[in-house]
Formats: structure tokens, C-alpha cells, sequence
């Protein structure tokens, strides 16, 4: 069998990514080639990793404030993980996967790539819950609404974001659970469009925002009212 190859970077893909295009160029030739040949990838995917991959997960940069602690969830490949700390050298980036093989994967892509500000851990999000702090948390093909937001919210310090790609069907997913976030410490939320210049790449994002109070105060302030 061939090995696939990764195309060479659109224009736009150039004018994104600007001094880290290199980096980025190789964790593309990465995913496909040992990532399409360990499953994580999937072949037709290799085509449009530029467009629907590493610049649709660049996009998510503009919504995540300088310096933060992103820690991105079901990391699986890398995606939008490694693309972040690629292209932002501030960001501290933890990639939380609970499968060995994707977590072997992930290693060799930050050791391949010199990423010294990421960092990847095994396990999974329920086992950090309340543990983290993380300012940011990122979230792609990873599960439904319901469940995420469960996972999610739990590691952010208080006033923290998490950021859910979910293309097209982001605002049906949020109103599933639009009626719970201000009883889980949310205190805004909604559906932002990225890379509206980047055509194909465009995607969009749930954002959900937690108040002051934090995750946490939320939930004890529920477990209180139950007993009374």
C-alpha cells in the first residue's frame, strides 16, 4: 500500500501559520503517515487535512486568551492540541487522552515536532475533575453535549472557557443543553463562528464561559439545597 502524502499547504494555509508553517507542515506529514497507519487518521482524510484539520483547528486560536493553560480533551491525534501549540508559543497545552496507543502517538508528535510547551497526559477528563484549573478547555469529535459538558466544565478555574468545535451542528447541540449551564456555574454561552476568511476551514465553536464561582460552587451550592 502506498503511504499517503500529505498535499502542499494552500495558500491560505501560508498566510495562517506564517513562522510556524514548518512545524505545522510536519505534524500534517505526521498525522499522515503513522498516524492513517495506526488508525487515528483516516486515509480520504489526508486530502483535506489542511482545510478541514490543521487550519480549521487554528482557527480556535482567537478565542483563547495569551498565556493560558488549554488543556484539550480526548486529544486523540492531537486535534486541535498540538495545532494550538504549534502556532502559540505562550500557551501551555496539555493533551488528556486515556488510550496508551494514541498517547504513544502523541508523545513522538511533541518530541518529532520540539513542542516544549505541551505536554501529554494519560487519562481520562473524570479522573481530573476539579484538579486541573486549566483556563481553557478544547473539545473536537470527541462526544455529544450532554456528555462533554460534564467533562469539561470540571476543569476550569473559575472564569475559565471551554471551547467545543462542532461545525454545523453547534447551535442544535448547545440548545440540548442550554437550560442546565447556569446550574453547572456557566455564566455565558454561545455558538461563535471562526475563520470565516479561511473558506472551507470555517468552523463553529461552542463557547461556554464560567463565572466567578467556578465549577465547583455550583455544584455545592445544588448538593446544599438538596439536603434542606
Amino acid at each position: 500500500m502506498l503511504e499517503a502524502k500529505l498535499p502542499a499547504p494552500p495558500q491560505a494555509a501560508v498566510d495562517l501559520f506564517g513562522p510556524a508553517l514548518p512545524v505545522v507542515q510536519r505534524y500534517g506529514e505526521l498525522l499522515a503517515g503513522p498516524g492513517v497507519e495506526r488508525g487515528l487518521i483516516g486515509p480520504r482524510e489526508v486530502d483535506r487535512l489542511w482545510e478541514r484539520h490543521l487550519m480549521n483547528c487554528a482557527a480556535l486560536a482567537d478565542l483563547v486568551p495569551q498565556g493560558a493553560h488549554v488543556v484539550d480533551v480526548g486529544s486523540g491525534a492531537g486535534l486541535p492540541g498540538v495545532v494550538l501549540a504549534a502556532t502559540r508559543s505562550d500557551l501551555r497545552v496539555t493533551l488528556l487522552e486515556p488510550l496508551l496507543r494514541r498517547t504513544v502517538f502523541l508523545d513522538e508528535c511533541l518530541d518529532t515536532l520540539g513542542l516544549d510547551n505541551a505536554e501529554v497526559l494519560r487519562g481520562r477528563a473524570e479522573d481530573w475533575a476539579r484538579r486541573m484549573g486549566a483556563d481553557v478547555v478544547t473539545a473536537r469529535a470527541v462526544a455529544p453535549m450532554e456528555r462533554l459538558v460534564g467533562w469539561c466544565l470540571p476543569l476550569l478555574r473559575p472564569n475559565g472557557r471551554m471551547l467545543a468545535l462542532k461545525g454545523e451542528a453547534a447551535a442544535e447541540e448547545l440548545a440540548t443543553v442550554a437550560p442546565t449551564l447556569a446550574g453547572l456555574g456557566a455564566q455565558t454561552w454561545g455558538v461563535v463562528e471562526v475563520g470565516t476568511m479561511l473558506g472551507d476551514a470555517a468552523t463553529r465553536v461552542i463557547r461556554i464561559d464560567l463565572g466567578p464561582n467556578g465549577f465547583r460552587a455550583a455544584v455545592q451550592r445544588s448538593r446544599r439545597g438538596t439536603r434542606g
